[in-house]
């Protein structure tokens, strides 16, 4: 294993979970469909996801697979549908609670329905596209479940991005796990798919600091402020 590979968190290493002396060494069905479940299903967002999935592949593509990819693809993507459904009805149960609770410095009422506005708006396009990123993915449907979004809804397009996720990567990793490029340089694979998965979350943070530093900045501003003489 690769220094850079190595140099990452634990947790966030594929092969910390399914290499030879990972955590489900050669059980790698059971393992891919657990970190799947805890992270889409039990709010816990530090796993790895793109990757995984690619490795799993990229496993099911060598000459003593683990798992055939004909049972490998419809498992994860049946199990990454139900971790959401799970999620969704957490936030179902969670949620009369929040609309009841008193409003505080961090919790204002009209943040849950704002949430139900938008999900009512953009839920579909966001329940496939969070699928792509790392702790949205965990949290946007439990969002849509506080939020009450149509559970219909939510249910088809979980579906449609359960199955483009979960069967879809999973998939793209099998059929490059044959081609020499990719078996040469592979850690730098799992890195790019980490780095450019985790790209979105970078740049929304990126973008409420400045937003923020903006606000601190206008505020500081203001008391400098001398009123003009009419």
């Amino acid at each position: 294993m690769s220094t850079a590979v190595s140099a990452l968190p634990d947790i966030l290493d594929p092969m910390y979970w399914l290499g030879a002396n990972g955590v489900f060494g050669s059980a790698v069905l059971p393992g891919i469909l657990i970190i799947v479940f805890v992270e889409t299903g039990l709010l816990f967002p530090l796993l790895p996801g793109e990757s995984l999935l690619f490795t799993g592949g990229l496993l099911a593509a060598s000459p003593e697979a683990p798992v055939a990819i004909g049972v490998l693809a419809p498992c994860v993507a049946i199990v990454a549908v139900l971790g959401d459904q799970t999620a969704y009805f957490i936030g179902r149960r969670i949620g009369p609670a929040l609309f009841k609770k008193e409003d505080s410095r961090f919790f204002k009422k009209h943040y849950v329905t704002e949430s139900h506005a938008f999900f009512e708006k953009y839920g579909p396009a966001t329940i496939i596209l969070a699928r792509f990123a790392p702790i949205l993915r965990t949290f946007v449907p439990v969002i849509a479940g506080v939020s009450y979004m149509r559970y219909p809804v939510f249910l088809g397009f979980d579906i449609i991005g359960g199955i483009s996720w979960g069967a879809g990567v999973t998939l793209l990793g099998y059929f490059l796990g044959n081609v020499p490029f990719v078996h040469k340089n592979l850690q730098l694979i799992i890195l790019g798919i980490l780095f450019v998965s985790l790209m979105p979350a970078m740049i929304s943070a990126a973008r409420v600091y400045r937003a923020r530093r903006r606000s601190a900045g206008n505020a500081e501003a203001e008391p400098n402020q001398v009123a003009l003489p009419e």
